[in-house]
């Protein structure tokens, strides 16, 4: 057990609520395939980033309405039902922080988050608010894996990589964190490893 436990620092997309484009995009296409398709060619992953990375919703869906003018409608729809690509809250990863809350324990957020969706998402999701601090990457104008992000974090909050412990269910991002001098855990799913591994970190969880 570690003589000091470090303070955890989780992402939100796939560690506290579920995200995935294509829980809207089965909706708007009428097989699996297609939808995929959609998914690989138009409204990307990288394009997504874009709004991670400070884009305006409105103007990053007109730009790729303008290249793919046959889709307008399944591109705009990424914007007016984007709460269609969220679903369920992982409730594992919310009691191990409403532990880590009861036991006056800090705990942080980097996040790569569209600002626009962000500001929506805080009345929705009521463990932000519990957050001592949280890094959005809409916000900031830096994206995961690029180690300012972290930099900056550490340097808004007066703490040392070393210090920290970041979960993020992204390798890249995982990598990119652990080369900065964080300590690191690959969120695969599975809440009860990282329960297991916060408390092998010394952090006051219970043994579940």
């Amino acid at each position: 057990m570690a003589d000091t436990p470090p303070i955890p620092v989780f992402d939100l997309g796939n560690v506290f609520v579920e995200w995935d484009p294509m829980l809207l995009f089965r909706k708007l296409f009428p097989s699996e395939e297609e939808a995929q398709w959609f998914y690989d060619n138009i409204c990307t992953k990288d394009w997504n980033l874009e709004f991670d990375a400070g884009d305006n919703f409105a103007e990053g869906t007109a730009r790729l309405i303008s290249r793919f003018p046959k889709y307008w409608r399944e591109i705009q729809a990424f914007d007016t039902r984007w709460w269609e690509t969220v679903g369920p809250f992982i409730h594992g990863t919310i009691d191990i922080h409403d532990e880590l809350i009861a036991a006056e324990v800090p705990t942080f957020a980097i996040t790569n988050f569209s600002r626009e969706k962000w500001i929506g998402c805080l009345g929705e999701w009521p463990f932000l608010e519990k957050f001592d601090g949280v890094v959005v990457s809409g916000i900031e104008k830096l994206v995961k894996p690029d180690p300012r992000i972290y930099r900056l974090f550490c340097e808004r909050y007066g703490l040392a990589p070393e210090t920290c412990v970041f979960i993020d269910d992204s390798e890249v991002n995982i990598a990119s964190a652990k080369r900065f001098g964080m300590q690191t855990f690959h969120f695969t799913g599975d809440t009860k490893a990282l329960r297991k591994e916060l408390i092998s970190l010394g952090l006051p969880l219970k043994s579940k």
